[in-house]
């Protein structure tokens, strides 16, 4: 059994110093409270150094009973959670800073994350359910983290669905477990087409939960409460960081797992795929706040990632499309949030006329995100949709590719309706309260993560070379 801790290394960086955070916390003043978030921004460096030196070395393998593999897949998804959760701390910084529970907010983020750098490598049911539990219970703390009303009603319903949908992916777990006396995807891959009842409900409640952490249709209800309600920080890390995870953890499981069944699982994920990016966009044209607008973008957003997953053993391209997407969106996505973490004041879109007036840059920064969320070149959601819709037509989806195409020519729409004011003329001075900035960081983030965006597009193709490779079995 190779049970090599090495293989490990930013999982335990981040688990490590959560520990080591929380210990120190409760010793160290108030105002110094800040060195946990040098520890957190630390342990994901480490992590990120890690994880370079693992693909560098080709160093794939498979640990503890081969229950998390360590390949392609595993790499390229810690490379993008890591930097994306090195931004959200970046942005977080003005935001909790002197509070009360800051070092409580640190360690509840860094727990959160490695338990979605547990969902990508997860190579087993039981793994895969743990990694859940540790992805969602501090994320429903994150939530109410501000102790108001509108956090607490957000944790509430991020919560209760969490729980439901949880319960049903443990459920799920069991009867796959009934229907293929193992958890192991490698053993379940060769047991499972004996059994097709037992097979299909289990994997519609494996799939429950993988779709909450992903906030695709029928379980998005709780993203655009919890991005309202939460703090702005917060509201990227749920629009981000669980998509990323739950995404990864899908492609491994059908890849790995179900390949051999007679369920027919690609038309149902077209659906749920067709669905999501629809009912996402038709929300999105009504919205005037601005973090409500995003969630509903992000639901759309993962109708698109969901197409890869529809044809995940149809074509070889659909990984590499993936995790490209996943990385150009999560980098598109944090600069925008992070815009929004910097004008604390400017709620709806209309708070936001002449900002390009007053703050050209971070206006430039959120042009940059917002047509790159549409997938206009030469920002990295572009060569991400483009990579995703060839690997759906290749596939044999072209109706979904079709479908994908009109609804981002569709976006657009709401996408202007934010963009349009920010070249309008300035409000008049008792208005401008809604440019007052929160500080230097989140500005840095904002900056830092709409150039990731435009470098994936402009070098992708030095980058999509690093998504290939097979999933370890």
């Amino acid at each position: 059994m190779n049970e090599n801790l090495a293989a490990l290394v930013p999982e335990l960086a981040l688990l490590g110093t959560a520990v080591i955070g929380l210990l120190a916390g409760s010793w160290l003043p108030r105002r110094q409270q800040w060195i946990i978030a040098v520890l957190a921004a630390a342990a994901c460096a480490a992590g990120l150094v890690a994880t370079g030196v693992t693909m560098a070395t080709d160093r794939e393998q498979t640990v503890f009973a081969d229950v998390f593999a360590v390949d392609t897949a595993t790499g390229f998804g810690r490379l993008t959670v890591l930097g994306a959760l090195l931004l959200i701390v970046g942005m977080s910084v003005e935001t909790v800073h002197g509070h009360k529970r800051e070092t409580e907010y640190w360690v509840l983020l860094l727990l959160t994350g490695a338990g979605t750098l547990a969902l990508i490598g997860a190579n087993d049911l039981l793994t895969l359910f743990a990694a859940y539990l540790l992805a969602s219970i501090p994320a429903y703390a994150l939530a109410a983290y501000a102790k108001d009303a509108r956090g607490t009603e957000a944790a509430l319903k991020y919560y209760l669905m969490g729980a439901l949908l949880g319960t049903a992916m443990l459920a799920g777990t069991a009867l796959l477990y009934a229907a293929g006396h193992a958890t192991l995807y490698r053993e379940l891959n060769s047991a499972l087409p004996a059994a097709y009842g037992l097979v299909a409900v289990g994997f519609v409640g494996v799939l429950a939960g993988l779709l909450f952490k992903a906030g695709a249709a029928p379980a998005h209800f709780w993203v655009p409460d919890v991005t309202e309600g939460a703090s702005t920080p917060v509201a990227a890390y749920v629009t981000t960081l669980p998509k990323i995870g739950g995404l990864i953890a899908g492609f491994r499981l059908l890849h790995q797992a179900l390949p051999g069944t007679d369920v027919n699982w690609p038309l149902l994920l077209a659906v749920i795929a067709a669905v999501t990016m629809t009912l996402g966009n038709l929300a999105a044209f009504f919205q005037s706040s601005v973090t409500r607008l995003l969630a509903y973008s992000t639901i759309s957003q993962v109708g698109y990632l969901l197409m890869a997953l529809a044809v995940a053993t149809r074509t070889d391209l659909a990984q590499k499309s993936l995790l490209f997407y996943l990385a150009a969106y999560a980098a598109t996505n944090l600069a925008a949030f992070a815009v929004v973490t910097e004008l604390p004041h400017a709620r709806t879109l209309g708070d936001y006329r002449g900002l390009a007036r007053r703050h050209p840059g971070l206006a430039a920064v959120l042009v940059v995100c917002l047509l790159g969320l549409v997938g206009t070149p030469p920002t990295g959601v572009f060569l991400g949709k483009l990579e995703i819709f060839s690997a759906a037509v290749d596939g044999g989806l072209t109706w979904l590719a079709a479908l994908a195409v009109a609804n981002t020519v569709a976006s657009l729409f709401y996408y202007l309706r934010w963009l349009a004011p920010l070249f309008r003329l300035a409000p008049a001075e008792p208005s401008a309260r809604a440019f007052a900035v929160s500080g230097r960081w989140s500005a840095a983030t904002a900056y830092t993560a709409g150039a990731a965006s435009l470098l994936l597009g402009i070098a992708g193709g030095a980058v999509l070379p690093l998504t290939t490779g097979p999933l370890l079995p």
